[in-house]
């Protein structure tokens, strides 16, 4: 952007363009996505000169009178920003969660200690809903375009699947079931040796999680966290029940609650119809994922306040289990 639209503008650093590049194709030779832990990074006294460099000169940029081409660009990086900050939460913890020593990031930050305020089934008629994005604030382009769909008349659970919920499914040998499970599912389960949500561990019979405050006992009244789609299907099955469509999780969620877990749906990431792929690094931004991702809904109480709408379509491949997700069940 400053390179660009700014005369004489001199890049802090002539490798960090390399070395901050994520996935965009467009703008240069990357590291690979699987690679980036290999490299040596800044210290971070350098990285703060760097955000205080590239700040100080998007704030004289600003000043002046950009394209709307330019200002949507702009817009689109703060909202891209707003879901790093969401990011630099759930990776702090997965690095601390891994530590043996279970450490405190912050006394009292727990973030999983939500309880449901709503229980029971929703009905929503069977009916054609309208599905995508409205109105004239910020949305991301998977969530456009807005399209009819018929849904068929279903329940929908008023509150999300508690850790005590969880720990029924696990005692009753749940984990070792085949029979629950996806056939990669089951795979996966056994070539990683998964037998509880990520962050579980049980000791002296009783089970423990670790939270941002640290080790701390499994309340079963508290909302379940850190659970792949696979374990949310399988969940499902045991109870006989099923997880929504993100179609249907959109058409009833006015009248959920919702916003302390992203919410696994049973809907694979796909483009919606008409949907068109921008050029350059922008379109490189959420179409290419399209493929071996499954759709959550909602938010959670990691994502940055204001960054969240029922249209909104976060996806994550299916064995995923580091964000703050849950499980909410439909029939």
């Amino acid at each position: 952007m400053l390179s660009e639209h700014v005369p004489g503008y001199q890049r802090f650093h002539p490798d960090f363009a390399y070395l901050f590049n994520s996935y965009y194709n467009s703008i240069g030779e990357r590291t690979l996505r699987a690679e980036r832990g290999n490299l040596t990074r800044p210290g971070v006294d350098e990285v703060y000169a760097y955000r205080a460099h590239v700040d100080a000169h998007m704030c004289g940029f600003l000043q002046q009178d950009i394209s709307t081409g330019v200002r949507n660009i702009v817009v689109l990086g703060l909202n891209h920003e707003q879901q790093h900050q969401e990011l630099l939460i759930t990776d702090i913890k997965y690095i601390l969660g891994h530590n043996p020593t279970f450490p405190v990031y912050a006394s009292g930050a727990s973030l999983v200690n939500n309880r449901n305020k709503n229980n029971g089934w929703l009905q929503i008629p069977g009916d054609i809903y309208e599905i995508g994005f409205e109105g004239n604030g910020f949305c991301y382009d998977n969530e456009l375009a807005r399209h009819k769909v018929y849904l068929q008349g279903f329940e929908i659970s008023q509150s999300l699947v508690t850790n005590g919920e969880f720990i029924e499914f696990i005692s009753d040998g749940a984990y070792d079931d085949f029979s629950l499970w996806l056939d990669e599912a089951w795979a996966w389960i056994q070539a990683e040796s998964i037998r509880s949500p990520m962050y579980w561990h049980m000791i002296n019979d009783e089970w423990f999680q670790f939270t941002l405050g640290g080790l701390q006992k499994v309340d079963p009244d508290e909302i379940l966290c850190h659970v792949s789609y696979f374990e949310a299907a399988a969940y499902a099955e045991w109870k006989g029940k099923r997880l929504p469509t993100e179609f249907e999780w959109e058409a009833a969620s006015p009248q959920l609650e919702w916003g302390k877990r992203w919410e696994w749906t049973n809907s694979a990431y796909l483009a919606y119809p008409q949907f068109k792929k921008a050029a350059g690094a922008i379109g490189e931004y959420n179409g290419k994922f399209m493929v071996n991702q499954m759709v959550l809904r909602g938010s959670s109480v990691a994502t940055s306040p204001g960054h969240s709408r029922n249209s909104y379509r976060n996806f994550f491949h299916p064995q995923d289990q580091w964000q703050f997700s849950g499980i909410r069940l439909a029939k």
